[in-house]
């Protein structure tokens, strides 16, 4: 089992296939068992992840279902339970818009997704889903993991506990099917490029060979209720002195200094700000706009301070800015701003859920690097391969 491919930096995936031969990081992180220095993956090393996928199958590493089920996944993380389905879902409602998105994704990750899809013929990772909350259907997923044994229990480096197990009774996934019929919509949490890069290779494959298989898409879906949004937060590289910093703070934001450290923001509209030895600042925009993407306190970091004050207009393309998951910690800002990496540390409050699906649900986006959802689904757990 491994972390999803974008949440491992290349060294990282490098250290664990050469300690792990059986990571499945050699087939959604090829590039980083053939190549030293990072680099995008190449048409061979695409080839070499069909390869490498192909021999987990064939020495019974990866072991093909004799019939079609539905999968429970369970995670634990300390107090906080999840309990999810594991199925596949048609590319044909994230078209609609009956799968509903929330980010944009960028083009050149999303056609590397195409790319090693269309080579290794399978879905090797997982759309993170969620649904609004039906409690006869939540009940129903929660006691059939309570009843099943599960085929696998492992526990990762973060201590959560991930739990899979086999829904293979022809009553008991009728039963599913049917109580999904009563969800209107889902929502992605996470796995913006692996749905888009589906639906495209939908596309493709359809022109090719017609419809098949490769017109569904391995997910596992959550009710929102059960699911954790963690802060994510950000770090610049500043051309200005602190105080000068301070002054064009005070433009747009009350603030003060914080002596409780390191700061967390306590609620929405509350940004703290770390610029090193100790300091940290708390600010407070004094204008709110209504709406409801404008008034994300990612948007008015961005719109108030990135931009006007740090000259960054596109901040997935500039390298002067960078993005912290909030699991990491505040010590973690710390860390890089005092080690000299980074010079301001912006941490930021957790987006709220049902913002997050109003936000979908009026077809608007958010920016990104707004949501960080964790537990991450691991893959290698369970593979959709189609040809």
């Amino acid at each position: 089992m491994a972390k999803p491919y974008d949440v491992v930096s290349f060294l990282e995936a490098k250290e664990t296939i050469k300690s792990n031969p059986l990571s499945f990081l050699r087939v959604t992180r090829v590039e980083a068992e053939t190549h030293e220095i990072e680099m995008d993956p190449t048409p061979e090393d695409m080839e070499r992840a069909r390869k490498n996928l192909e021999e987990f199958i064939e020495k019974g590493i990866l072991i093909q279902e004799e019939k079609e089920a539905l999968y429970i996944y369970r995670q634990k993380m300390g107090d906080h339970i999840q309990t999810g389905l594991v199925a596949l879902f048609p590319v044909e409602e994230y078209k609609k818009g009956h799968i509903k998105r929330h980010e944009l994704t960028r083009k050149k990750k999303e056609e590397e997704r195409v790319q090693h899809i269309l080579a290794t013929r399978a879905h090797t990772g997982q759309v993170f889903l969620f649904y609004r909350s039906m409690e006869v259907l939540d009940r129903k997923l929660m006691e059939l993991a309570d009843s099943l044994e599960p085929i696998y229990r492992l526990t990762d480096d973060l201590d959560v506990v991930h739990e899979f197990f086999v829904v293979s009774d022809e009553k008991e996934i009728e039963e599913i099917k049917n109580l999904f019929k009563n969800i209107e919509n889902l929502y992605i949490a996470d796995g913006h490029h692996r749905a888009a890069a589906a639906a495209r290779v939908s596309d493709i494959l359809d022109k090719e060979i017609g419809k098949g298989p490769h017109n569904y898409f391995m997910a596992t879906v959550f009710p929102h209720n059960q699911l954790r949004i963690f802060d994510y937060n950000r770090v610049v590289r500043s051309h200005i002195t602190v105080e000068e910093l301070l002054e064009q703070v005070s433009e747009k934001f009350d603030f003060y200094r914080s002596y409780v450290v390191p700061a967390r923001p306590s609620r929405e509209h509350e940004i703290t700000m770390y610029v090193g030895n100790g300091k940290w600042y708390v600010l407070i925009p004094r204008e709110i706009p209504e709406d409801v993407v404008e008034s994300l306190d990612v948007n008015i970091l961005q719109s108030e301070l990135l931009e006007p004050v740090f000259g960054i207009s596109n901040p997935r393309e500039d390298d002067r800015i960078d993005f912290i998951g909030g699991i990491k910690g505040l010590c973690e800002l710390e860390r890089i701003v005092d080690k000299g990496e980074f010079d301001v540390a912006f941490a930021l409050y957790p987006v709220n859920i049902e913002t997050l699906m109003r936000v979908s649900d009026e077809g608007k986006t958010m920016p990104p690097k707004s949501t960080w959802f964790e537990p991450k689904l691991l893959s290698g757990l369970v593979v959709h391969v189609f040809g």
